[in-house]
């Protein structure tokens, strides 16, 4: 069975939003470029062509990508969950226990991240060491940069 992704009903929203779109605005001008470009005639040495064909893929894989999260989204409500562990929803201030940096991450679903404000998707690896912790409790990732180690300073949800 495949992974469910953990969404907010906004978050979903956003997604099926962003879907539409693409579809509706995005697609149809690469679409009309392809065929401006194939309208210019030898297809082996129009680099246009070839440049509109590889857009129109890419472009195709990112609605693929979303729609598949979009088919596999649980919608979380947050009033149900415990106010006292870590847990989808949460805002976690955190202590860097190398460098005793602090730091506040809030643990989102698909179609809420935001990294330049804290906002970290629940299934990276911060979001998954912190999941369930309590105050007080150290979580442990496993980065290219080697173990980082965080303790859980406060739990807060908006």
């Amino acid at each position: 069975m495949s992974e469910s992704v953990p969404m907010t009903r906004e978050g979903y929203e956003r997604l099926k939003a962003e879907v539409t779109r693409l579809e509706t605005e995005e697609l149809p001008v690469i679409t009309q470029r392809l065929a401006d470009a194939r309208a210019e005639g030898d297809l082996k040495e129009n680099a246009e062509y070839h440049a509109q064909r590889e857009n129109q893929g890419m472009m195709m894989a990112k609605i693929s990508q979303i729609k598949t999260k979009l088919a596999k989204a649980e919608i979380v409500d947050t009033s149900t969950l415990p106010k006292d562990i870590v847990a989808f929803g949460a805002a976690v201030r955190v202590k860097d226990l190398e460098f005793g940096d602090e730091e506040t991450f809030t643990l989102v679903g698909a179609g809420d991240e935001d990294y330049q404000t804290g906002k970290i998707l629940l299934t990276s690896p911060i979001g998954q060491s912190l999941l369930g912790k309590k105050v007080g409790e150290v979580a442990e990732v496993n980065a290219p940069a080697g173990l980082l180690k965080f303790e859980v300073l406060a739990i807060t949800f908006s």
